[in-house]
């Protein structure tokens, strides 16, 4: 309903003022919709903004295609403002289920996410990799796009190289109950150690790299157990945080296909390729001055080589592509972008985001002393159990785990992914977890209340009557919803969709606290209950959309 309304009043500035763009957008606080096309039109007309505002909210409002949609001028602003009927109609569509779905599109998304090196476990740095991702994948599906999510495996790097040689020569025998990518992880810590002690190693560790380039069965094979050992525990750490991917790419494939030996053969065709002891690219004529190399001296190729060949297979097989990348990518992925526009291939869109840390300082997973995703989850699901515990203590035990379990990966998916990304942030569990304040309990709290009021209610006649302050601007907020699904999509920024959802929670709250619903009577409680339902379908979707389960009791 809100997009055809945009559509609507769209078009109907275009016919009245000759502009193709009418500088249309959300109108915050003060409107439901709002232009800023009188600014535009001001140099045209040699008139003051102001002037030209009133003017077009005064044409406007004569046309009685607009129904009760009330158009005003704000100075140089022209604001539109839904009327009854359209609140109510808002309402009974925010009560349908899937509410904010868009219609079916034919463009392929493929969105590469988290994609750490299967060296050891998810830490918290890669969470923020792994939630935006997610809820970006989510978003696009709920926006109507065929999207596929991939993670892409390293299983050719020195890393990976190191892990193996850790496996054959360490003895290290993997603990009873622990977990894949903390065994993994073990190991290659003490091989570093090793390679510190006895430089020599990194002699076995290059021969190595350079038997999984030639394709030597044996060390391929040992590789790619040390690598689906460690993606067996990484993958459980995403599911743990409600983020799945729909495949798990293999670096090596693009070696053993031979699409690496054909990337080569294409960059040694242009002009900025250069070959001496390396193959490298000079990018410097798109603004970087570090060499882009290619392929070493001993004729191996590296991870930027690889990740080539990658996206050129993906280009051709999807519509859009998306990465999400750390910002200590920025130069990496400026480069790749780069090089693959020099030979004509589609580059990938690229989200850039500052990392997120704890209190407790910097993590390091080659000196072996990080922070896991899998003990940040832990820790804080514990701490969600003991404030369950204080709310809840009638609870049985397992039910109250349960719910612990929904908790935490909501105050942890909601605090990361409230913030955008190309900010830093900081996780503080004692405000994540914070049932009162901003937080992703929060908001299931609100859930779980509109859940109560329903089933306290029973059945009820609905009806559609909105008056009150509180009434009209919970209603408004509804209307929104699709279109922040569809901004979050264009603009690639998922906080818009946790800010939303948020507000709407605090806009319930208040609703709730001044307005009575279960002793109000006639028209004013069945309209009042309709709109309790609607914003509990409109969190359950929102949530839905940001990996958060909307539970029914707290």
């Amino acid at each position: 309903m809100f997009q055809e309304k945009y559509q609507q009043i769209e078009r109907m500035l275009r016919a009245c003022t000759g502009e193709e763009d009418v500088l249309l957008t959300t109108g915050g606080d003060h409107a439901d919709l709002a232009s800023t096309v009188a600014f535009k039109l001001a140099k045209k007309q040699r008139r003051a903004p102001h002037q030209i505002a009133s003017d077009i909210a005064e044409s406007l409002s004569a046309d009685p295609k607009l129904g009760d949609i009330r158009v005003e001028a704000a100075g140089p602003y022209i604001n539109f403002r839904f009327g009854p009927s359209l609140l109510a109609e808002a309402v009974r569509a925010a009560l349908e289920p899937g509410y904010g779905n868009l219609p079916r599109r034919p463009v392929r998304v493929v969105l590469e996410h988290t994609s750490a090196n299967p060296n050891g476990p998810l830490h918290v740095g890669h969470i923020r990799n792994t939630v935006i991702g997610d809820s970006l994948v989510r978003a696009f599906r709920k926006a109507g796009y065929p999207l596929e999510a991939q993670y892409y495996l390293n299983d050719m790097g020195r890393q990976i190289a190191i892990v193996s040689w850790g496996f054959d020569h360490l003895g290290l025998a993997r603990k009873e109950g622990e977990k894949e990518d903390h065994y993994v992880a073990r190991v290659y810590v003490a091989a570093n150690r090793e390679l510190q002690k006895n430089p020599e190693i990194a002699g076995e560790i290059d021969h190595l790299m350079q038997q999984v380039e030639r394709g030597d069965p044996e060390t391929v094979g040992k590789f790619r157990a040390a690598v689906a050992l460690c993606a067996e525990g990484i993958k459980a750490t995403l599911a743990a945080l409600n983020a799945h991917h729909d495949r798990f790419v293999w670096e090596s494939d693009f070696v053993r296909i031979g699409d690496v030996d054909r990337i080569i053969g294409r960059v040694r065709h242009l002009p900025q390729a250069h070959e001496d002891e390396t193959l490298w690219v000079d990018l410097s004529e798109c603004g970087f001055e570090k060499k882009y190399i290619l392929r070493r001296s001993d004729g191996t190729s590296v991870y930027s080589t690889r990740d080539l060949a990658y996206h050129t297979w993906k280009g051709r097989n999807y519509d859009r592509m998306i990465d999400v990348l750390g910002a200590d990518h920025k130069l990496i992925g400026g480069q790749l972008r780069a090089t693959l526009e020099l030979l004509g291939e589609q580059p990938p869109e690229i989200i850039y985001f500052e990392f997120v840390s704890l209190p407790e300082g910097s993590m390091s997973t080659r000196a072996g002393k990080f922070v896991s995703a899998d003990e940040l989850v832990e820790e804080v699901t514990a701490k969600a159990y003991d404030e369950v515990t204080v709310r809840r203590p009638e609870l049985p035990e397992e039910e109250r785990r349960t719910i612990a379990r929904s908790v935490a990966v909501a105050a942890i998916r909601y605090d990361i992914v409230k913030v955008s990304p190309e900010k830093s942030t900081v996780f503080d569990w004692r405000e994540a977890l914070n049932f009162e304040r901003q937080s992703g309990p929060y908001i299931q709290y609100a859930h779980a209340r509109a859940c109560s009021i329903l089933e306290k209610a029973g059945e009820f006649e609905p009806a559609y009557h909105y008056e009150t302050e509180h009434e009209v601007a919970l209603a408004r907020h509804l209307v929104r919803f699709p279109a922040v699904v569809e901004q979050t999509v264009v603009e690639l920024r998922p906080h818009l969709l946790a800010s939303y959802a948020r507000e709407l929670a605090d806009l319930f709250n208040a609703f709730y606290h001044y307005d009575p619903v279960l002793k109000s009577e006639g028209e004013t409680r069945g309209s009042r209950l309709a709109l309790v339902d609607a914003v509990r379908n409109t969190l359950q979707e929102s949530l839905a959309t940001l990996g958060i389960d909307a539970l029914r009791s707290m």
